[in-house]
């Protein structure tokens, strides 16, 4: 018993010390609290992202680059194949067993968390990403690794914030700044890693949250000078000042940069979407399969062309080709062995982001263009290397849709201010195309994909935009809706369900609204049940309209359908995709009250 005594004891003051740091800190005065903790979570994501850098780099050396360097061409073929093929079953693996929304970029997860969970993000989906993304990425696998170090900032930072005490409802500023800051020190750019989070998490360039996102960048960014020195991610051999031609050519490459990302978009979300069905293959074969296909793509690149661009994140190939080191046909030839081989590994459950790949696809088909027209046109060297940026900038602003940290990404990387207004003319032909042939940027595009639509967990910002908000983001999803009267039916949806009212479709048209008691009284009468006439809305109704319509109709039921989901279906005829009462009506509107008070 003694012994027993001794181990409570033991594990009690166990759990004193490790809550002292907690109760120290919330102790602090507010404001006090607010600045140590955003340069505790710049110090720790910044470190996270040099960390996951650094064993990317590492291990992609020590396998890949070496047997090229070192080994002869079958024997490149047999490690290569043995590399590639071994990391992307482990990270297949990891991520089956232990945590599958590891799987990807990492940034649309963070987006979900940090609107819907407040900002909380499971710890276990941070080592997991650390280690998926070191073995798929390091290993070869054509992904990049700039997103999830977007996740490991944000959840390292999340969870440091959980350590100090912060409730789980007010983790959105710790997410933020540890996403900046892991942005930051991944690329080297603290004013862009600003940007993409008040542009793409946050959605919001005035942001309270500006300042801590500022300071935590700027950490990030320190911490990865201190480590691997202050560098631009492509330097570029003093490019000079570009000629005239280069303001005509520069909307041509930027309109076809934004083509191939919108093209890689459509590609990847398709293989997506098609691994995402039901298969007898266990997720960790086909994670394996897409780094298969990886490998025998780049091995054919490789023993042809000596390039190793397929591999990795294939920097050393985008810096060629940015110092005019590459011929148009190389450039031709990586951009279609490179996007093929993103959108099969991406699409098959990778583990890595597609920051890199996209600025790969931009690169190459600026160098691309650059270098054909040069054959006809006078354009010299500071000419191509412009088109080829602008490239990078178009193809990531089409994909992202984030143009302001596009240009700065770009800049930052490159260090060259005259490259700058080349950039925003690119920014602006790219978010022109990029808008008019896809309904969302590939971020939400993938939320939407696995039925997390971000626009109904995300606030609106005003009394305006709240009435303009379309109903969608405030029905109740997945309704019961009654195809049948009889009266079993009716007793078996009574039985199995609490709700005051069900929405009726007969004939595959909406009929009405049967209410409880209606139903009760008609089974004991033993006669059909009347219906109350529906108030049936498109799910792009605005709420303003919504409300008047529920308030005069007498089920007090709004019927929420989706008439672009049948084609030449009206209204009465549309599917049901959601229903909303005054309750969910009046929740939402507290809930939109009080997160507009946090902002």
């Amino acid at each position: 018993m003694k012994e027993i005594a001794v181990v409570v004891d033991d594990r009690r003051n166990a759990a004193v010390l490790a809550d002292l740091p907690a109760r120290v800190f919330q102790g602090l005065p507010r404001r006090t609290r607010t600045v140590i903790a955003t340069v505790v979570f710049g110090l720790a994501a910044g470190g996270a992202a040099v960390a996951f850098h650094l064993a990317i780099a590492a291990v992609y050396e020590a396998g890949i680059v070496r047997l090229a360097r070192e080994a002869s061409p079958a024997w490149f073929a047999v490690g290569s194949l043995l590399i590639v093929g071994g990391t992307s079953a482990l990270s297949g693996w990891l991520l089956t067993r232990f945590c599958p929304a590891a799987a990807g970029s990492g940034i649309p997860q963070l987006k979900l968390a940090f609107w819907k969970d407040f900002g909380v993000v499971p710890w276990r989906v941070v080592w997991v990403k650390f280690v998926g993304g070191v073995l798929s990425v390091g290993g070869g696998a054509s992904l990049g690794r700039e997103g999830p170090s977007v996740q490991l900032g944000g959840g390292l930072a999340s969870n440091v914030a959980g350590a100090l005490g912060v409730a789980k409802n007010e983790r959105r500023a710790a997410a933020a700044a540890g996403a900046a800051a892991g942005l930051a020190a991944a690329f080297n750019t603290p004013i862009a890693a600003v940007t993409f989070v008040l542009e793409e998490i946050i959605a919001d360039l005035n942001s309270r949250l500006l300042g801590g996102v500022l300071i935590a960048s700027v950490l990030g960014a320190l911490v990865a000078h201190a480590v691997l020195g202050e560098h631009p991610s492509f330097r570029l051999a003093d490019p000079g000042a570009p000629g005239w031609l280069v303001y005509v050519g520069a909307p041509v490459v930027a309109a076809l940069a934004a083509l191939v990302g919108v093209l890689f978009q459509r590609w990847a979300l398709g293989v997506r979407g098609w691994n995402r069905r039901p298969r007898r293959l266990p997720a960790w074969v086909r994670v394996t399969l897409g780094g298969v296909a990886v490998w025998a793509i780049g091995n054919a690149v490789f023993l042809t062309t000596g390039h190793l661009g397929v591999f990795s994140l294939g920097y050393a190939d985008l810096s060629a080709a940015l110092n005019g080191e590459l011929l148009w046909q190389m450039a031709a030839l990586l951009l279609a062995a490179k996007l093929v081989a993103t959108v099969v590994c991406y699409g098959l459950g990778g583990c890595g982001g597609i920051f890199a790949p996209t600025l790969f696809f931009g690169g190459m088909t600026g160098a691309a263009i650059g270098g054909l027209a040069a054959l006809v046109l006078p354009l010299g060297h500071a000419d191509q290397v412009t088109l080829a940026v602008v490239g990078m900038c178009a193809c990531l602003g089409a994909v992202v849709r984030a143009p302001v940290t596009g240009i700065l990404i770009v800049f930052e990387m490159t260090h060259e201010f005259s490259l700058v207004p080349s950039l925003m003319l690119g920014a602006i032909v790219s978010q022109a195309i990029s808008r008019a042939l896809t309904r969302e940027n590939f971020y939400d595009a993938l939320l939407a994909q696995d039925g997390n639509h971000i626009e109904r967990v995300m606030p609106v910002r005003s009394l305006r935009s709240w009435m303009e908000t379309p109903v969608s983001r405030v029905a109740t999803a997945r309704p019961v809706v009654l195809t049948d009267l009889s009266p079993a039916v009716l007793r078996e949806a009574l039985a199995q369900h609490r709700y005051e009212r069900f929405p009726v479709v007969l004939d595959g048209r909406v009929a009405g609204v049967v209410s409880r008691i209606e139903a009760e009284d008609a089974l004991s009468d033993g006669r059909p049940p009347r219906l109350d006439p529906a108030c049936v809305c498109a799910l792009e109704t605005p709420v303003r309209d919504v409300e008047r319509r529920l308030i005069e109709s007498a089920g007090h039921l709004a019927v929420i359908v989706d008439p672009g989901a049948v084609a030449g279906a009206d209204v009465n005829s549309a599917p049901i995709v959601g229903l909303l009462t005054l309750h969910d009506l009046l929740r939402a509107e507290i809930l939109h009250a009080r997160e507009t008070e946090t902002e």
